[in-house]
Protein backbone atom coordinates (compact mmCIF):
# COMPACT_ATOMS: atom_id res chain seq x y z
CA UNK A 1 0.00 0.00 0.00
CA UNK A 2 1.35 3.37 -0.96
CA UNK A 3 2.37 5.19 2.30
CA UNK A 4 0.34 8.42 2.25
CA UNK A 5 3.24 11.05 1.48
CA UNK A 6 4.19 9.08 -1.90
CA UNK A 7 0.25 9.28 -3.16
CA UNK A 8 1.06 13.19 -1.90
CA UNK A 9 4.08 13.24 -4.54
CA UNK A 10 1.77 12.09 -7.30
CA UNK A 11 -1.57 13.38 -7.22
CA UNK A 12 -2.81 17.20 -7.69
CA UNK A 13 -5.02 19.02 -5.41
CA UNK A 14 -8.96 19.03 -5.87
CA UNK A 15 -11.51 21.40 -5.21
CA UNK A 16 -15.23 21.40 -4.98
CA UNK A 17 -16.14 25.06 -7.03
CA UNK A 18 -20.16 23.72 -6.86
CA UNK A 19 -23.34 21.62 -5.92
CA UNK A 20 -27.07 21.24 -6.10
CA UNK A 21 -29.96 19.65 -5.02
CA UNK A 22 -33.38 18.76 -5.46
CA UNK A 23 -35.94 18.38 -2.57
CA UNK A 24 -35.90 15.11 -1.03
CA UNK A 25 -39.24 13.69 -0.98
CA UNK A 26 -41.37 10.34 0.20
CA UNK A 27 -42.31 10.50 -3.69
CA UNK A 28 -42.08 12.87 -6.60
CA UNK A 29 -43.52 11.71 -9.47
CA UNK A 30 -43.64 14.62 -11.29
CA UNK A 31 -40.12 13.99 -12.57
CA UNK A 32 -38.01 11.10 -13.35
CA UNK A 33 -34.43 10.36 -12.65
CA UNK A 34 -33.41 12.07 -15.39
CA UNK A 35 -35.07 15.42 -15.02
CA UNK A 36 -34.36 14.96 -11.07
CA UNK A 37 -30.66 15.27 -11.72
CA UNK A 38 -30.85 18.25 -14.21
CA UNK A 39 -32.46 19.96 -11.79
CA UNK A 40 -29.52 19.73 -9.28
CA UNK A 41 -27.02 19.98 -12.33
CA UNK A 42 -28.41 23.23 -13.66
CA UNK A 43 -28.28 24.55 -10.14
CA UNK A 44 -25.01 23.91 -9.55
CA UNK A 45 -23.78 24.84 -13.10
CA UNK A 46 -25.50 28.16 -12.59
CA UNK A 47 -24.20 28.72 -9.56
CA UNK A 48 -20.48 28.64 -10.82
CA UNK A 49 -21.36 30.19 -14.10
CA UNK A 50 -20.28 27.31 -15.95
CA UNK A 51 -21.01 25.60 -19.22
CA UNK A 52 -21.16 22.32 -21.02
CA UNK A 53 -17.72 22.95 -22.58
CA UNK A 54 -16.06 23.46 -18.85
CA UNK A 55 -16.92 19.62 -17.87
CA UNK A 56 -14.58 17.18 -18.95
CA UNK A 57 -16.34 14.06 -17.76
CA UNK A 58 -18.67 12.68 -15.34
CA UNK A 59 -19.05 9.85 -12.28
CA UNK A 60 -22.77 8.54 -12.04
CA UNK A 61 -24.19 7.34 -8.19
CA UNK A 62 -26.98 5.39 -7.84
CA UNK A 63 -27.60 2.30 -5.41
CA UNK A 64 -29.85 -0.28 -7.42
CA UNK A 65 -30.97 -0.88 -10.83
CA UNK A 66 -34.08 -2.20 -9.27
CA UNK A 67 -35.97 0.95 -8.28
CA UNK A 68 -35.39 2.68 -12.15
CA UNK A 69 -36.42 -0.88 -13.62
CA UNK A 70 -32.92 -0.11 -15.56
CA UNK A 71 -29.50 -1.38 -15.86
CA UNK A 72 -28.00 1.83 -17.85
CA UNK A 73 -29.53 4.74 -15.72
CA UNK A 74 -26.27 6.91 -15.64
CA UNK A 75 -25.65 6.72 -19.22
CA UNK A 76 -29.26 7.89 -19.66
CA UNK A 77 -28.67 10.88 -17.33
CA UNK A 78 -25.64 11.65 -19.07
CA UNK A 79 -27.08 11.76 -22.55
CA UNK A 80 -30.19 14.06 -20.89
CA UNK A 81 -27.74 16.77 -19.32
CA UNK A 82 -26.05 16.90 -22.93
CA UNK A 83 -22.50 15.36 -21.76
CA UNK A 84 -22.15 12.65 -24.30
CA UNK A 85 -19.76 11.88 -25.99
CA UNK A 86 -17.42 12.81 -22.77
CA UNK A 87 -16.35 9.70 -20.18
CA UNK A 88 -18.08 8.90 -16.98
CA UNK A 89 -18.78 5.89 -15.29
CA UNK A 90 -20.99 4.20 -12.84
CA UNK A 91 -20.55 3.57 -9.18
CA UNK A 92 -22.28 1.70 -6.93
CA UNK A 93 -21.50 0.27 -3.00
CA UNK A 94 -24.43 -0.04 -1.36
CA UNK A 95 -25.64 3.23 1.34
CA UNK A 96 -21.74 4.51 0.55
CA UNK A 97 -22.71 4.43 -3.44
CA UNK A 98 -22.73 8.48 -2.59
CA UNK A 99 -19.97 8.71 -1.06
CA UNK A 100 -17.62 6.43 -3.21
CA UNK A 101 -18.55 8.16 -5.97
CA UNK A 102 -17.35 11.68 -4.58
CA UNK A 103 -14.11 10.54 -3.84
CA UNK A 104 -13.91 8.46 -7.90
CA UNK A 105 -14.44 12.41 -9.06
CA UNK A 106 -11.80 13.52 -6.25
CA UNK A 107 -9.73 10.73 -8.07
CA UNK A 108 -10.28 11.86 -11.69
CA UNK A 109 -8.75 15.22 -11.01
CA UNK A 110 -5.75 13.84 -8.68
CA UNK A 111 -4.56 11.80 -11.52
CA UNK A 112 -4.83 14.55 -13.77
CA UNK A 113 -7.27 12.75 -16.08
CA UNK A 114 -9.32 15.55 -15.65
CA UNK A 115 -9.99 19.29 -14.96
CA UNK A 116 -13.35 19.39 -14.56
CA UNK A 117 -15.30 16.66 -13.22
CA UNK A 118 -19.72 16.11 -12.45
CA UNK A 119 -20.28 13.55 -9.90
CA UNK A 120 -24.09 13.07 -10.31
CA UNK A 121 -26.40 10.66 -7.94
CA UNK A 122 -29.87 9.94 -7.97
CA UNK A 123 -32.50 7.70 -6.70
CA UNK A 124 -35.75 6.78 -7.40
CA UNK A 125 -37.19 4.76 -4.69
CA UNK A 126 -40.94 5.27 -4.83
CA UNK A 127 -41.98 3.11 -8.09
CA UNK A 128 -42.09 0.26 -5.26
CA UNK A 129 -43.91 -0.18 -2.37
CA UNK A 130 -42.01 -0.08 1.15
CA UNK A 131 -41.82 -3.77 2.06
CA UNK A 132 -40.47 -4.04 -2.35
CA UNK A 133 -38.05 -1.34 -1.23
CA UNK A 134 -37.21 -2.95 1.88
CA UNK A 135 -36.41 -6.61 0.01
CA UNK A 136 -33.95 -4.59 -2.44
CA UNK A 137 -32.04 -3.05 0.10
CA UNK A 138 -32.24 -6.08 1.68
CA UNK A 139 -30.20 -7.56 -1.18
CA UNK A 140 -26.80 -5.68 -0.02
CA UNK A 141 -26.53 -8.02 2.81
CA UNK A 142 -25.22 -11.85 1.86
CA UNK A 143 -28.13 -13.40 0.17
CA UNK A 144 -26.60 -16.80 0.44
CA UNK A 145 -26.52 -16.72 4.42
CA UNK A 146 -28.05 -13.33 6.18
CA UNK A 147 -31.11 -12.59 3.36
CA UNK A 148 -32.96 -16.16 3.65
CA UNK A 149 -33.17 -16.05 7.76
CA UNK A 150 -34.81 -12.29 7.16
CA UNK A 151 -32.20 -10.39 6.89
CA UNK A 152 -33.69 -6.70 6.43
CA UNK A 153 -31.20 -4.05 8.12
CA UNK A 154 -33.60 -2.28 10.60
CA UNK A 155 -32.92 -6.33 12.26
CA UNK A 156 -29.88 -6.01 12.02
CA UNK A 157 -28.96 -2.48 13.38
CA UNK A 158 -31.58 -3.41 16.32
CA UNK A 159 -29.23 -5.98 16.89
CA UNK A 160 -26.38 -4.25 16.88
CA UNK A 161 -28.21 -1.32 19.09
CA UNK A 162 -29.13 -4.03 22.07
CA UNK A 163 -25.14 -5.15 21.96
CA UNK A 164 -24.53 -1.05 22.22
CA UNK A 165 -26.63 -0.50 24.97
CA UNK A 166 -25.49 -3.97 26.88
CA UNK A 167 -21.48 -3.25 26.84
CA UNK A 168 -21.74 0.35 27.43
CA UNK A 169 -24.95 1.07 28.86
CA UNK A 170 -26.47 3.18 25.93
CA UNK A 171 -30.40 4.15 26.53
CA UNK A 172 -33.29 4.59 24.30
CA UNK A 173 -33.49 7.79 25.41
CA UNK A 174 -29.77 8.79 24.09
CA UNK A 175 -31.01 7.30 20.71
CA UNK A 176 -34.09 9.14 20.69
CA UNK A 177 -32.18 12.74 21.34
CA UNK A 178 -30.56 11.90 17.92
CA UNK A 179 -33.96 11.86 16.24
CA UNK A 180 -34.73 15.17 18.17
CA UNK A 181 -31.57 16.58 17.22
CA UNK A 182 -31.86 15.79 13.77
CA UNK A 183 -35.77 16.26 12.76
CA UNK A 184 -35.19 19.70 14.31
CA UNK A 185 -32.29 20.69 12.72
CA UNK A 186 -34.49 19.86 9.24
CA UNK A 187 -37.00 22.13 10.66
CA UNK A 188 -34.57 24.89 8.77
CA UNK A 189 -33.54 22.88 5.47
CA UNK A 190 -35.91 23.46 2.72
CA UNK A 191 -34.44 20.51 0.93
CA UNK A 192 -35.63 18.30 3.64
CA UNK A 193 -37.95 15.48 3.46
CA UNK A 194 -38.96 14.96 7.18
CA UNK A 195 -38.45 18.36 9.39
CA UNK A 196 -40.14 18.25 13.03
CA UNK A 197 -40.09 19.36 16.40
CA UNK A 198 -40.12 16.61 18.37
CA UNK A 199 -39.63 15.31 21.73
CA UNK A 200 -37.82 11.95 23.23
CA UNK A 201 -41.12 10.56 24.33
CA UNK A 202 -42.47 11.39 20.28
CA UNK A 203 -39.89 9.15 19.38
CA UNK A 204 -40.54 6.53 22.42
CA UNK A 205 -43.83 6.38 21.35
CA UNK A 206 -44.44 6.32 17.45
CA UNK A 207 -44.54 2.69 16.21
CA UNK A 208 -41.95 -0.06 16.91
CA UNK A 209 -40.15 -1.37 13.97
CA UNK A 210 -37.53 -3.55 15.15
CA UNK A 211 -36.48 -3.44 19.18
CA UNK A 212 -35.00 -0.90 20.18
CA UNK A 213 -35.71 1.41 17.41
CA UNK A 214 -39.38 2.99 16.87
CA UNK A 215 -40.66 4.35 13.32
CA UNK A 216 -38.51 7.61 14.70
CA UNK A 217 -35.26 6.26 15.01
CA UNK A 218 -35.19 4.82 11.31
CA UNK A 219 -34.74 7.09 7.95
CA UNK A 220 -37.17 6.69 5.24
CA UNK A 221 -36.79 5.67 1.55
CA UNK A 222 -36.57 8.66 -0.62
CA UNK A 223 -37.02 10.16 -4.18
CA UNK A 224 -34.07 12.86 -4.93
CA UNK A 225 -30.64 13.59 -6.64
CA UNK A 226 -27.52 15.85 -5.68
CA UNK A 227 -24.15 17.09 -8.09
CA UNK A 228 -21.07 18.07 -6.86
CA UNK A 229 -18.54 19.48 -9.49
CA UNK A 230 -14.81 19.09 -8.71
CA UNK A 231 -11.60 21.11 -10.07
CA UNK A 232 -8.36 21.36 -10.31
CA UNK A 233 -6.64 23.81 -8.55
CA UNK A 234 -5.71 26.17 -11.33
CA UNK A 235 -9.49 25.42 -12.32
CA UNK A 236 -11.55 26.23 -8.89
CA UNK A 237 -9.88 29.77 -8.54
CA UNK A 238 -10.92 30.35 -12.19
CA UNK A 239 -14.59 29.01 -11.18
CA UNK A 240 -14.95 30.94 -8.00
CA UNK A 241 -13.50 33.14 -5.03
CA UNK A 242 -14.18 30.60 -2.39
CA UNK A 243 -13.67 26.58 -4.05
CA UNK A 244 -13.37 23.89 -1.16
CA UNK A 245 -10.16 21.30 -0.85
CA UNK A 246 -10.74 18.33 -0.33
CA UNK A 247 -8.49 17.60 2.22
CA UNK A 248 -8.49 13.58 2.99
CA UNK A 249 -10.47 11.12 1.63
CA UNK A 250 -10.25 7.09 3.39
CA UNK A 251 -12.44 4.32 3.15
CA UNK A 252 -12.43 1.47 5.16
CA UNK A 253 -14.10 -2.20 4.56
CA UNK A 254 -15.17 -4.92 6.57
CA UNK A 255 -16.78 -8.84 6.03
CA UNK A 256 -20.17 -8.53 4.95
CA UNK A 257 -21.37 -10.99 7.58
CA UNK A 258 -21.13 -9.66 10.90
CA UNK A 259 -20.40 -13.12 12.61
CA UNK A 260 -17.01 -12.97 10.50
CA UNK A 261 -15.53 -10.58 11.69
CA UNK A 262 -12.81 -11.45 14.37
CA UNK A 263 -11.63 -9.07 17.90
CA UNK A 264 -8.55 -7.81 17.17
CA UNK A 265 -7.14 -4.53 18.91
CA UNK A 266 -8.55 -1.01 18.10
CA UNK A 267 -7.03 0.85 15.14
CA UNK A 268 -6.16 3.80 17.08
CA UNK A 269 -6.28 7.73 16.08
CA UNK A 270 -3.76 10.01 16.95
CA UNK A 271 -5.52 11.09 20.27
CA UNK A 272 -6.09 7.71 21.42
CA UNK A 273 -3.45 5.28 23.26
CA UNK A 274 -3.81 1.43 24.24
CA UNK A 275 -4.92 1.77 27.64
CA UNK A 276 -7.99 3.17 26.54
CA UNK A 277 -9.41 -0.12 25.47
CA UNK A 278 -7.41 -2.35 27.09
CA UNK A 279 -10.70 -4.18 28.41
CA UNK A 280 -12.80 -3.43 25.09
CA UNK A 281 -13.76 -6.98 22.63
CA UNK A 282 -13.48 -4.99 19.38
CA UNK A 283 -14.59 -4.77 16.86
CA UNK A 284 -17.59 -7.09 18.22
CA UNK A 285 -21.32 -5.71 16.53
CA UNK A 286 -21.36 -2.64 18.41
CA UNK A 287 -18.83 -0.94 15.97
CA UNK A 288 -17.85 -0.23 12.42
CA UNK A 289 -14.31 -1.12 11.91
CA UNK A 290 -14.63 0.35 8.53
CA UNK A 291 -15.85 3.86 9.85
CA UNK A 292 -12.78 3.49 12.00
CA UNK A 293 -10.17 2.69 9.33
CA UNK A 294 -11.64 5.14 7.33
CA UNK A 295 -11.27 8.16 9.38
CA UNK A 296 -7.92 6.53 10.04
CA UNK A 297 -6.84 7.40 7.07
CA UNK A 298 -9.28 10.31 6.18
CA UNK A 299 -6.98 11.95 9.17
CA UNK A 300 -3.54 10.84 7.97
CA UNK A 301 -4.25 11.93 4.93
CA UNK A 302 -5.77 15.99 5.67
CA UNK A 303 -3.21 16.16 9.19
CA UNK A 304 -6.12 15.64 11.93
CA UNK A 305 -4.63 14.81 15.19
CA UNK A 306 -7.92 16.14 17.36
CA UNK A 307 -10.80 14.81 15.88
CA UNK A 308 -13.46 17.13 17.61
CA UNK A 309 -10.76 19.79 17.83
CA UNK A 310 -9.99 19.95 14.37
CA UNK A 311 -12.96 19.62 13.22
CA UNK A 312 -15.74 21.91 13.27
CA UNK A 313 -19.07 20.17 12.06
CA UNK A 314 -19.72 16.40 10.93
CA UNK A 315 -22.33 15.12 8.31
CA UNK A 316 -22.28 11.65 9.01
CA UNK A 317 -24.34 8.52 7.75
CA UNK A 318 -28.02 8.26 10.42
CA UNK A 319 -29.60 5.61 8.75
CA UNK A 320 -30.64 4.91 12.35
CA UNK A 321 -30.22 6.75 15.21
CA UNK A 322 -27.90 3.88 16.44
CA UNK A 323 -25.46 4.08 13.93
CA UNK A 324 -25.19 8.15 14.66
CA UNK A 325 -24.00 6.93 18.19
CA UNK A 326 -21.80 4.03 17.07
CA UNK A 327 -20.01 6.50 14.39
CA UNK A 328 -19.17 9.14 16.94
CA UNK A 329 -17.34 6.57 18.62
CA UNK A 330 -15.75 5.64 14.98
CA UNK A 331 -14.82 8.95 14.39
CA UNK A 332 -13.16 9.35 17.58
CA UNK A 333 -15.24 12.30 18.57
CA UNK A 334 -15.23 10.65 22.14
CA UNK A 335 -13.68 6.80 23.39
CA UNK A 336 -15.80 3.84 22.38
CA UNK A 337 -18.67 2.93 24.59
CA UNK A 338 -19.31 7.13 25.11
CA UNK A 339 -21.52 7.61 22.29
CA UNK A 340 -24.57 8.04 24.30
CA UNK A 341 -22.79 10.40 26.88
CA UNK A 342 -21.89 12.11 24.36
CA UNK A 343 -25.43 13.14 22.95
CA UNK A 344 -26.54 13.62 26.51
CA UNK A 345 -23.90 16.53 26.98
CA UNK A 346 -25.44 17.88 23.89
CA UNK A 347 -21.36 18.28 22.17
CA UNK A 348 -23.33 17.33 18.56
CA UNK A 349 -26.33 19.73 18.51
CA UNK A 350 -25.95 22.89 16.32
CA UNK A 351 -24.56 24.58 19.10
CA UNK A 352 -22.61 22.48 20.77
CA UNK A 353 -18.74 21.16 20.80
CA UNK A 354 -19.00 19.90 16.83
CA UNK A 355 -22.69 20.13 15.22
CA UNK A 356 -23.46 16.57 14.02
CA UNK A 357 -26.14 16.71 10.98
CA UNK A 358 -27.28 19.89 11.21
CA UNK A 359 -28.60 19.48 7.60
CA UNK A 360 -30.84 16.64 9.52
CA UNK A 361 -29.05 13.70 8.35
CA UNK A 362 -30.65 10.88 6.63
CA UNK A 363 -33.21 10.69 9.25
CA UNK A 364 -34.82 14.12 8.44
CA UNK A 365 -33.24 15.26 5.57
CA UNK A 366 -33.90 11.86 3.09
CA UNK A 367 -31.77 9.01 2.46
CA UNK A 368 -32.33 8.57 -2.05
CA UNK A 369 -29.12 6.33 -1.64
CA UNK A 370 -26.99 7.13 -4.87
CA UNK A 371 -27.78 11.11 -3.68
CA UNK A 372 -27.06 10.95 -0.13
CA UNK A 373 -23.24 10.83 -0.13
CA UNK A 374 -23.35 13.72 -2.68
CA UNK A 375 -26.04 15.73 -0.83
CA UNK A 376 -23.61 15.83 1.95
CA UNK A 377 -20.49 17.45 0.49
CA UNK A 378 -23.09 19.74 -1.38
CA UNK A 379 -24.60 21.04 2.27
CA UNK A 380 -20.80 20.91 3.84
CA UNK A 381 -19.70 23.02 0.76
CA UNK A 382 -21.97 25.48 1.37
CA UNK A 383 -21.01 25.47 5.27
CA UNK A 384 -17.42 25.93 4.63
CA UNK A 385 -18.39 28.51 1.55
CA UNK A 386 -20.80 30.75 4.61
CA UNK A 387 -23.22 31.22 1.65
CA UNK A 388 -25.73 28.72 3.63
CA UNK A 389 -28.36 31.90 3.65
CA UNK A 390 -28.05 32.08 0.14
CA UNK A 391 -28.98 28.63 -0.80
CA UNK A 392 -31.64 27.78 2.12
CA UNK A 393 -33.06 31.37 2.87
CA UNK A 394 -32.03 31.63 5.89
CA UNK A 395 -28.95 31.28 7.98
CA UNK A 396 -30.16 29.63 11.02
CA UNK A 397 -28.15 26.47 9.87
CA UNK A 398 -24.73 28.07 9.27
CA UNK A 399 -22.22 27.06 11.60
CA UNK A 400 -19.99 30.07 12.34
CA UNK A 401 -16.58 30.25 11.15
CA UNK A 402 -16.47 26.95 9.85
CA UNK A 403 -13.10 26.00 8.38
CA UNK A 404 -13.24 22.64 8.43
CA UNK A 405 -15.77 19.52 8.30
CA UNK A 406 -15.97 15.98 7.55
CA UNK A 407 -18.91 13.93 5.91
CA UNK A 408 -19.28 10.27 6.09
CA UNK A 409 -20.66 7.33 3.84
CA UNK A 410 -21.92 4.16 5.06
CA UNK A 411 -23.22 0.82 3.79
CA UNK A 412 -24.40 -2.14 4.93
CA UNK A 413 -23.73 -3.28 8.37
CA UNK A 414 -20.62 -1.23 7.44
CA UNK A 415 -18.97 -3.15 4.56
CA UNK A 416 -17.93 -0.12 2.90
CA UNK A 417 -17.37 2.91 4.60
CA UNK A 418 -16.31 6.50 3.46
CA UNK A 419 -14.78 9.48 5.08
CA UNK A 420 -13.46 12.82 3.27
CA UNK A 421 -12.31 15.93 4.90
CA UNK A 422 -12.97 19.22 3.17
CA UNK A 423 -10.97 22.44 4.30
CA UNK A 424 -11.97 26.22 3.01
CA UNK A 425 -9.84 27.54 0.84
CA UNK A 426 -7.13 30.12 2.37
Amino acid sequence: MLSYTHMKEKSRNVYMVAGGVTKFAKASPEMDFRLRVKKAFDYAMNDAGLTLADIDGSVASYFSDHFQRQLMSGIMVQDYLGLVPKPSKRIEGGGATGGLAFQAGYEEIASGRMDTVVVYGFETMSHVNTWKGNEFIALASDTNFDYPIGGFYTGYYAMMAVRHMYEFGTTVEQLAKVSVKNHGNALHNPYAQSPMKLTVEDVRNSPMVSYPLTRLDVCAMSDGAAVAILASEDRAFEITDHPVLIKGIGTGTDSMRLADRPFGEVPLLPNEKPSDYKDLKYPGVHSFRAGRMAAKEAYEMAGITDPINDLDLIELHDAYTSSEIQTYEDLGLCKYGEGGQFIDEGKPELHGKIPVNPSGGLLAAGHPVGATGIMQAVFMFWQLQHTVKKHFHDDYLQVPNAKRGLIHSHAGTGTYVTVTVMEAAK
